[in-house]
């Protein structure tokens, strides 16, 4: 009798030793899970809110060369137009992108504000004129950058 009461303690045991040993190498690999996750999101959070600044940056070099193109009356203007247009769109491709890895109206509101600043800066007929909206730009630029940062953990 005392070894079967031995045998069944042991089976008990090994039983509840397995499953216990189940249970924390199931949680254990549901928070591997949700930090690979986590760390992913981050990670294409960074990629794509940088990639925007990039491409606004790029937008507003695009914006500029054309302005002073078309100023001066030079052959290349027409080109410029065009080259501008392009980089407006890889700026929109890139806000969108942006847009969808947050939920965050705010964010997406000074992203667009950015792009909008851009877009103004074709508008000006003089250099003094340039200036305004130049500098608003830029601004515009590091405030998504500096808003996009608080989604960002680790930042």
């Amino acid at each position: 009798m005392d070894a079967l009461a031995a045998s069944l303690v042991a089976v008990f045991g090994t039983a509840l030793g397995a499953a216990l040993t189940h249970v924390f190498q199931r949680r254990n690999a549901l928070r591997a899970e949700s930090v690979a996750c986590e760390e992913r999101l981050r990670q294409e959070r960074v990629a794509a809110f940088s990639s925007f600044a990039g491409a606004l940056a790029d937008y507003r070099r695009g914006q500029l060369d054309h302005w002073y193109a078309r100023r001066r009356e030079e052959p290349g203007a027409e080109q410029l137009r065009r080259e501008a247009a392009r980089l407006r769109a890889v700026a929109l491709e890139a806000m969108f992108r942006a847009e969808l890895l947050t939920d965050s109206a705010e964010l997406a509101a000074t992203g667009r504000q950015a792009l909008k600043e851009s877009d103004r800066m074709d508008l000006s007929r003089t250099r003094e004129e340039l200036e305004g909206p130049r500098a608003r730009s830029r601004e515009a630029v590091y405030a998504y950058v500096a808003a996009a940062r608080g989604w960002v953990p680790g930042a």
